[in-house]
């Protein structure tokens, strides 16, 4: 299993989820077809399914478009008739294989928007497994709660998200990943593990390297959005409680 990391736009990301042994791959969130289908022939890849996470148009605007440059049609997954050309709505716990050997587990988590879905990819036998979190989990952030609330984004990142393996790689939507930890520092300040983080991840976007991936293990060290049933954090930000600091934090960041 191989992942290869496609900047589209200003700041997003789109992901080929390759299997090696069979050279099929699925693509997660193709906004820019023309660069999936270069990538796609250039290393004589088949595209077999795409991996919508949510119907925001810089995610699944690109899939209609895509469709229609290719030989055949192939299923478009994602969580609602919202989904642009989406032929398989998704629910939690549904499962898509790429390839031969990749298990792709669906992973409901509704805040972001209402049909938001992540993607967990895992080879057969092997535990070392990959989510692409489109716009709910960030690295050191998540996205806005346009369509839910604290209490669903609590459940989504830290019983969903969370409890995946802790050397899962994070795979997200965006680069925005030093701001996130920019805000980070003012509510968390003497999180050493975020202060040598925030040195890591600047020096990568100084080098014109992203910062994906990240893991399960760093977000909940690092990640003000996974850390928020922290008594310390909770009391910093004046929180009665984990979903609380949820809603808190969440509102800092968005005046940030």
């Amino acid at each position: 299993m191989h992942v290869l990391t496609l900047p589209a736009l200003s700041d997003n990301y789109m992901y080929l989820l390759i299997d090696e042994k069979s050279m099929q791959c699925a693509v997660v969130d193709p906004v820019d077809p023309s660069s999936v289908l270069t990538e796609v022939n250039k290393r004589g890849l088949k595209l077999s399914s795409v991996l919508t996470t949510h119907h925001h148009w810089d995610h699944a605007g690109g899939n209609s478009k895509l469709i229609k440059a290719l030989q055949s049609p192939i299923p478009v997954y994602g969580g609602s008739g919202r989904v642009e050309a989406v032929t398989k709505q998704v629910e939690h716990g549904d499962t898509i294989t790429v390839g031969t050997g990749i298990k792709v587990t669906c992973l409901k988590t509704p805040c972001h928007t209402k049909d938001h879905i992540c993607y967990y990819a895992c080879e057969d036998g092997q535990s070392d497994g990959c989510v692409f979190t489109g716009d709910t989990l960030f690295l050191g952030g998540c996205g806005r709660f346009f369509e839910g609330n604290a209490e669903q984004m609590y459940h989504a990142l830290l019983e969903v998200i969370g409890k995946l393996p802790a050397s899962t790689k994070v795979y997200c939507g965006h680069e925005y990943t030093v701001k996130n930890l920019d805000f980070a520092k003012t509510v968390d300040p003497d999180n050493v593990a975020l202060l040598d983080r925030i040195n890591v991840c600047a020096k990568l976007r100084s080098d014109g390297q992203p910062t994906v991936p990240g893991t399960v293990a760093e977000e909940l060290a690092t990640n003000p959005f996974m850390r928020v049933t922290d008594e310390a954090l909770q009391a910093r930000v004046g929180a009665s409680g984990a979903i609380d600091a949820m809603a808190i934090i969440r509102r800092k960041k968005d005046a940030f």
